[in-house]
């Protein structure tokens, strides 16, 4: 089964940028949508993204026009460029693989975004 690794958090100001990666273990051509989701403290995880394999993308009205979705099916990569970084972007955030037929669904381990105001 294929695995997903995040990287690319960290602490930065409100108003930065940040970049985070997520490297899956196997290909993820057969994965027809990879996301992200976020868990800010006390609260449920949410979604943030996500991306087909075609390259369709749909986001969160919280981070549209701030954040953007990206894969690299060759690389096996998804990425989030996250721009203008508002407090309340602070949470863990986790890359997600989901596929209907045959069913699957992956997580990473999370990565920590933390936005000081």
């Amino acid at each position: 089964q294929v695995q997903l690794v995040e990287s690319g958090g960290g602490l930065v100001q409100a108003g930065g940028s940040l970049r985070l990666s997520c490297a899956a273990s196997g290909s993820i051509l057969s994965i027809n949508v990879m996301g992200w989701y976020r868990q800010a403290p006390g609260k449920q995880r949410e979604w943030v993204a996500t991306i087909t394999t075609g390259g369709t993308t749909n986001y969160a009205d919280s981070v549209k026009g701030r954040f953007t979705i990206s894969r690299d099916n060759a690389k096996n990569m998804v990425y989030l460029q996250m721009n203008s970084l508002k407090f309340e972007d602070t949470a863990v955030y986790y890359c997600n693989g989901r596929r209907a037929f045959p069913y699957l669904e992956v997580w990473g381990q999370g990565t920590l975004v933390t936005v000081s105001s």
